[in-house]
């Protein structure tokens, strides 16, 4: 799956500030396996592979963050997500391992 979109991409910083001031989607799109090491609070967890049959749970009228491990397949996620029309997609830069490495907790 290749989609030719831009996407809007966020670092650690940003994301702390949108979940500090303001009602975001948080969707961790790993596998089950990779979830069970950890998730960043408050994610919910949708696996790449099942989004395109769960459009209908993705907000259209808030940001919505997307990360994987390292970002690569979330960014595939907001590209698709573009490509269904949503514009309001953000993927985090550095995935789960920019976050634990910019020193933030997972459960």
């Amino acid at each position: 799956m290749f989609f030719n979109f831009n996407i809007n991409e966020i670092d650690v910083t940003e994301l702390r500030r949108l979940m500090e001031n303001e009602t975001i989607r948080l969707i961790d799109v790993r596998s089950p396996m990779e979830v069970a090491q950890g998730i960043i609070p408050g994610a919910d967890h949708i696996p790449l592979e099942h989004l395109p049959m769960q459009l209908d749970q993705i907000p259209q009228d808030q940001k919505v963050v997307l990360y994987c491990r390292s970002g690569a397949r979330s960014g595939q996620a907001c590209a698709f997500l573009t490509s269904q029309g949503l514009n309001n997609t953000f993927n985090l830069r550095g995935g789960i391992i920019a976050w634990v490495q910019g020193g933030q907790a997972v459960a």
